[in-house]
């Protein structure tokens, strides 16, 4: 019957054929980087840097759309589109009138949602003659796409892995180098910025950022990529929603609130900033929150100001909300969520009220996996268990207020590779470090002296 639908598959000609620019759309004007040495902006002023669009600059143009290449619609065809899940058994188990959907971008090759920004940027960068790609990676999600990716358009590709998930999953470092990447444990000891870190050894990705930047600035043949933040990537990454909005079409239902989590920005965009287009032009009526962790809560405890993308301050500085750009925050388990800061874009639209943030514990987000496994089949990583936790609030909500409201979130990626976390957490094992009011009065103090925003 199609009220127990349980998938709702689109075909691969209902791909979308172009990514949504949000850029356009925000609230104000858009708050433009600086310089990292001259604190000003513009490209006279050496904007155009390493921690730029590159050669696929996409993230500043006017138009709402922009049609994929071919070269890359091919790619996207080895796995999207992807599912989209009524989670039935999930809602049975909270007893709940709320109707819960997710996308799943778990089955792209990576298994993640990461591949959606990867392919588009190794083949603008092939297509310019660059011969290597370099790169940090947290969870090791971004850095096995990169590789996949590279590995499809013939580039070199080097990966700066965060430490302490280096240590943690070592499965992730094994795909990166399956796909013919070289992959180091950052901080390491192959660069300046590396060498200065060392009395972290748990890393961090403004640090790794900081290596790779600092690798692609020394050779002519070798760009950075970045997967997250920046305005292309999240551009790249509104395949997810495009698709998710036609299937949920195919629901005959809309949302009533986007779910998704956040460390930089790229995952709850994508699924999101289609759907938040049609409220900023008052098409529609629904609620947007981004789930974090309290060990690194950058858009519920950040301060809003202009700071390095990464730890040695080789970057420009962004209009976004931070904890400081020299933060090493705890080793939990959600490396992709462990950035001090988050996209400008999806800052502003938090900072305009359209976004909501919370931030949650690391027990309470292995709870909501573990619950979500047991009902929905499919083992979260622990980035999209953060959402799952928020998820579970919400429909807790629906059926204290009697309304069977229509959630939607975003399960990132699979947890395959994140199994000695779940180990740790039904062992008892696992900690729930929490970020200082004592940190956050040291980082703001050792911001930049860049410019106020109003």
């Amino acid at each position: 019957m199609a009220e127990q639908t349980v998938k709702f598959l689109l075909t691969e000609r209902e791909i979308p054929a172009r990514w949504l620019n949000l850029l356009g759309d925000l609230p104000g004007d858009p708050l433009p980087p600086l310089h990292p040495g001259t604190l000003q902006t513009g490209r006279a002023a050496g904007s155009d840097s390493d921690l730029s669009d590159g050669p696929d600059r996409t993230g500043g143009l006017a138009g709402a759309l922009r049609r994929h290449p071919e070269e890359v619609l091919d790619a996207y065809r080895l796995w999207r589109p992807t599912p989209l899940f009524r989670a039935r058994r999930l809602e049975r188990e909270l007893d709940t009138p709320a109707h819960i959907y997710y996308k799943y971008e778990g089955v792209s090759p990576a298994g993640s949602h990461k591949p959606n920004t990867a392919v588009p940027q190794a083949y603008e960068n092939a297509r310019a003659g660059i011969k290597r790609l370099a790169t940090e990676t947290g969870a090791g999600q971004w850095g096995s796409s990169l590789a996949f990716a590279c590995s499809l358009f013939g580039l070199e590709c080097e990966v700066f892995m965060v430490g302490s998930s280096y240590d943690q999953k070592p499965y992730r470092r094994s795909m990166m180098e399956t796909w013919g990447a070289t992959v180091h444990r950052s901080p390491s000891t192959l660069t300046e910025a590396g060498r200065a870190q060392q009395d972290h050894p748990t890393g961090s990705l403004g640090i790794a950022i900081s290596e790779a930047v600092e690798v692609a600035a020394s050779r002519e043949d070798t760009n950075y990529a970045l997967g997250s933040v920046l305005n292309h990537v999240l551009l790249h990454q509104t395949v997810i929603g495009q698709e998710a909005a036609l299937q949920m079409q195919m629901a005959g239902e809309q949302p009533d609130v986007v779910i998704g989590c956040v460390g930089g920005g790229s995952n709850f965009a994508g699924l999101a900033f289609p759907f938040v287009r049609e409220v900023l032009h008052g098409r529609a009526k629904m609620r947007f929150l981004a789930a974090e962790p309290s060990a690194c809560p950058t858009l519920t405890r950040g301060v809003y100001r202009y700071d390095f993308g990464d730890t040695a301050g080789l970057t420009p500085l962004m209009a976004m909300f931070t904890l400081g750009h020299d933060f090493v925050p705890p080793p939990v388990h959600a490396g992709g969520l462990r950035y001090h800061g988050d996209a400008p874009m999806l800052c502003g639209l938090v900072r305009a009220g359209v976004v909501e943030a919370r931030a949650y514990r690391q027990n309470e987000t292995f709870a909501a996996a573990v619950r979500f496994a047991r009902t929905e089949g499919i083992i979260p990583a622990p980035e999209p268990a953060h959402a799952i936790r928020a998820v579970i609030e919400e429909a807790e909500a629906a059926r204290k207020a009697g309304e069977a409201r229509v959630i939607l979130f975003g399960l990132c990626g699979h947890g395959h590779f994140d199994l000695s976390a779940y180990d740790d957490y039904l062992a008892g094992e696992l900690e729930d470090p929490e970020f200082s009011q004592q940190d956050m009065d040291a980082a703001v103090a050792r911001l930049p002296q860049a410019p106020a925003i109003a």
